[in-house]
């Protein structure tokens, strides 16, 4: 009896937690991955860059959970004081709780399956050593338990991980798409799209979009601040997002990755050398003069970047690492902004939209053939700032064109992809 009341007082002080941040969660908008998840599997990854919003598509899952407990009449309402009083269906936990250092997930987990608990919610994941045998332990014991955990960009859930690749299923969680930053600044409901329903039908898409609003009003601010929801907040954006960028060089990609201290300035250099090229080809050689390392192991930082979602590698068709990529992005047009050295051309920031936005559900490459981009080893396309003089032989997406024709397609729509 002193063991169930011990681990009711636990719970009932994490849902205190949990409730609170369910209330206060900031969600303009449904995120597209939201229906895309297959909620049946028990055991989903959330993959995501930091400041993505990880955390609170966990609580808007968390959110959803309760209100069809509630609709269906399953939950029991909570009375304290009595033997079992946290008949719930869903609790988020952070693992960085100092609980966790004297307690196991498994356990935990246990407790929470104890009290009727279906749904657990894990953010921080990282944070807990053995995070992944953990999980796969709590996995196998509890059959009826869904587990959905957050995960970053640089940790490893199939290739590289014995313990959870037969059972997890992966999911990217993306920065806002244009059109759900759209919906957050007018307030419309705007659907998304396939990329063959654009190819075919972007001219009457993009008109009736537009009969709605224009959205070239709209298309310059996403570009600088629109991809990170902490546009929303009330600060600074540039500095919070050179706070984010940071955290990702010394968590993400120092911590996870188990690279010393000691080379964080060099890290710190190569962003700044990227900042002021890109988008442009790789130089290992003066890159590797620049930050003072070997070529090696520049190609790995360059790697590790691109893993933790600060860099896109554009390859040619067929290629892919450890071989040179043709070209290097920034890995939003947010991020190409942050270079106070100079103000990046029109022209690149739409190559770095396009690749972004395509990059989330389309494999992108560059091409032998007189196109900038293929897309899916079929569609190949050219990106322009300004409408063509002339119409284009080939797919062309134009950077300052608000309604589509021909083969010209308005590169704000590619922002409807999800």
């Amino acid at each position: 009896m002193h063991a169930e009341k011990e681990n009711w007082l636990m719970l009932d002080a994490f849902f205190r937690i949990h409730d609170f941040l369910v209330a206060h969660a900031h969600t303009p908008v449904r995120r597209h991955l939201m229906d895309e998840i297959d909620w049946n599997d028990r055991l989903i990854a959330i993959k995501g860059g930091r400041g993505v919003g990880k955390t609170d598509f966990l609580l808007a899952r968390a959110k959803e959970i309760e209100d069809m407990d509630r609709r269906s009449h399953l939950e029991m309402p909570t009375h304290r004081g009595k033997t079992s009083p946290l008949q719930r269906p869903c609790l988020y936990v952070n693992l960085n709780n100092f609980y966790f250092s004297e307690h196991s997930l498994l356990d935990f987990a246990g407790a929470f399956v104890k009290e009727g608990g279906q749904y657990l919610l894990i953010d921080q994941t990282f944070k807990y050593p053995n995070w992944s045998k953990e999980l796969r332990k709590c996995h196998d014991k509890y059959k009826d338990l869904h587990i959905v955990f957050c995960a970053s960009s640089v940790m490893p859930l199939v290739e590289e991980n014995k313990d959870l690749a037969p059972i997890v299923k992966v999911y990217n969680l993306r920065g806002f798409s244009f059109r759900e930053f759209l919906s957050i600044k007018t307030g419309l409901d705007f659907p998304s799209y396939t990329m063959e329903e654009l190819m075919h039908s972007h001219a009457s898409i993009s008109r009736e979009i537009s009969e709605r609003v224009n959205p070239l009003d709209y298309f310059g601010e996403y570009l600088r601040h629109g991809y990170y929801p902490s546009f929303l907040e009330q600060r600074n954006f540039e500095d919070h997002l050179l706070k984010t960028m940071n955290m990702i060089l010394e968590i993400d990609v120092l911590i996870i990755k188990q690279i010393e201290v000691s080379n964080l300035p060099k890290l710190r250099k190569l962003i700044n050398e990227m900042l002021m090229s890109t988008p442009c080809a790789l130089n290992v050689s003066n890159l590797s003069d620049a930050i003072e390392t070997s070529r090696a192991t520049t190609m790995n930082y360059i790697k590790y970047l691109k893993d933790a979602r600060l860099l896109n590698l554009l390859y040619m068709e067929g290629k892919e690492f450890p071989m040179k990529p043709q070209k290097v992005y920034m890995q939003n047009p947010n991020i190409a902004y942050m270079c106070v050295e100079r103000e990046p051309k029109p022209q690149d920031v739409y190559e770095t939209f396009f690749y972004t936005a395509l990059h989330v559900e389309h494999k992108v490459n560059a091409t032998e053939r007189n196109a900038m981009f293929v897309v899916d080893n079929k569609f190949y396309f050219d990106v322009k700032a300004d409408t063509p003089t002339r119409e284009s032989i080939r797919p062309t997406a134009v950077g300052n064109l608000q309604l589509g024709r021909g083969n010209l397609m308005p590169l704000w729509l590619l922002g409807f992809l999800y």
